[in-house]
């Protein structure tokens, strides 16, 4: 009992205990209202948007003649971000717009806007059931409903795997899901995924010294920023461009902006194209997870940490700023978002080998905590020699989707050789432009993210 209070009283840190989830789901759903499908869905399409009941809003999207499939499939999808500002339903619209190719591969698609921005990997997935039941109730039961994760979103439906599935608990009734589908995945629990960005912070103080300016009040970069601060995302960008020349042709860069932009880069391991995306997640995001969710505390902590790749990694180690973790937070956090492995589920992965948002390497952490759950032979996972994050290409979805089916309905296990064939096969289908194609690599395997996130202390 001890033990489960404690993790309530986690959760509530985050928004997320099942009491504040309670207390949201009083209010009656809106029931879902036919809407005119956004292309590229479908024209034979059906769409309908609506809002849960507890704030969240949501698109849904059914292709003709689906209801009178035997076999059909529904997938939920569980969005990235996450957003920091109020739930808007052009959110959840953009990613029916990205993953249309669900839609056009004969399967529901519905997608949750959660109930509120910020950070709630719990809150979504219960989001993401509230609107599974949603569909069930106004168009029927699907033979199958397979969980989508992408980017954020994979924590997000990983955590529900957890939750609606679960490993080895027979007094669960018949699982929400069958099968689900990790992309881009952001996996490996919010203490892994964001170290880095404490990092990159401190990091960019020591180089840059203009977040904060001298002259500006001073604060522990972990926070983010103070909340009433009047920053904009285009003043970041601007300190950044001031200090590195990142918005700048390479050839009007000082020859001090060329050095501090490597050193930055080289230390924290992350491309150039993404320096400005990351340090605004690492104050913005950072912002609302400490100073909303986790009342103030820390989280993240950099002591010990040995910085490597700068032309003074003396210096550098010497005069960084180093913060300490709040133990408590860290477990909150740890208690929301880290994984368990603990699902019965099918999981098939899938993560560009360069994805400049989300590090590959977490795939290798989720790898050790399914093996650790006694689950890792439920995991498939595959890696494509792409160089993007939010969308990857036409025909490996559909592939992934239908690997994902045959193995929970026939018993065959994917393989990443197969899923080339199967995603070769329906190149013609859906890369009908030839420029993306199938470009997963089969032999490939991601490294440790030890290799590349600076380990902590216990």
């Amino acid at each position: 009992m001890k033990k489960q209070l404690s993790r309530l009283a986690a959760f509530a840190l985050l928004g997320a205990a099942p009491l504040l989830s309670a207390q949201a789901v009083k209010a009656a759903p809106m029931a879902p209202r036919a809407a005119a499908c956004p292309a590229p869905v479908p024209d034979t399409a059906r769409c309908y948007t609506g809002e849960d009941g507890t704030g969240a809003l949501y698109w849904i999207a059914i292709p003709g003649g689906w209801a009178k499939n035997a076999n059909r499939v529904l997938v939920m999808h569980a969005h990235g971000g996450p957003e920091t500002g109020p739930p808007q339903l052009a959110r959840s619209e953009e990613d029916l717009k990205r993953w249309a190719v669900t839609v056009k591969a004969g399967y529901a698609w519905a997608g949750s806007t959660y109930r509120r921005g910020g950070y709630g990997v719990t809150m979504a997935a219960e989001d993401t059931e509230r609107l599974r039941q949603i569909f069930v109730r106004h168009f029927g039961q699907p033979h199958r409903t397979l969980l989508h994760g992408q980017s954020y979103g994979g924590g997000v439906a990983a955590k529900a795997a957890e939750l609606y599935a679960p490993a080895g608990d027979a007094a669960m009734p018949k699982s929400s899901y069958d099968g689900l589908l990790l992309t881009s995945g952001v996996i490996g629990g919010g203490n892994n995924n964001y170290d880095f960005r404490l990092d990159l912070r401190v990091v960019y103080q020591y180089v840059c010294r203009n977040h904060p300016r001298p002259d500006e009040p001073q604060y522990p970069l972990w926070m983010g920023l103070p909340m009433d601060s009047k920053l904009t995302r285009a003043d970041l960008a601007a300190r950044v461009k001031a200090c590195t020349g990142v918005g700048l042709p390479a050839a009007q860069r000082t020859p001090e902006q060329v050095a501090r932009l490597k050193t930055i880069l080289s230390v924290v391991k992350i491309p150039e194209r993404s320096l400005v995306g990351h340090l605004s997640w690492a104050t913005w995001l950072f912002q609302d997870l400490v100073q909303k969710r986790l009342g103030g505390r820390n989280p993240f902590g950099n002591i010990g940490v040995v910085y490597q790749g700068s032309a003074d990694d003396a210096a550098l180690n010497a005069g960084v700023l180093r913060y300490a973790a709040d133990p408590q937070a860290k477990g909150a956090l740890a208690a929301d978002s880290q994984p368990t492995g603990r699902t019965s589920l099918p999981t098939v992965g899938l993560h560009a080998m360069d994805d400049p948002t989300a590090f590959v390497e977490l795939e290798n952490a989720y790898r050790r905590i399914r093996d650790a759950a006694g689950t890792g032979d439920r995991l498939v996972q595959s890696f494509s020699d792409e160089h993007e994050h939010s969308y990857l290409s036409d025909s490996e979805y559909p592939a992934l989707f239908g690997a994902l089916l045959d193995w929970i309905d026939k018993g065959e296990k994917p393989t990443p050789e197969g899923l080339v064939q199967r995603c070769k096969a329906l190149m013609p289908r859906y890369d009908i432009d030839g420029k993306n194609g199938c470009r997963i690599q089969p032999a490939w395997q991601a490294p440790a993210l030890e290799s590349r996130v600076p380990s902590r202390a216990p």
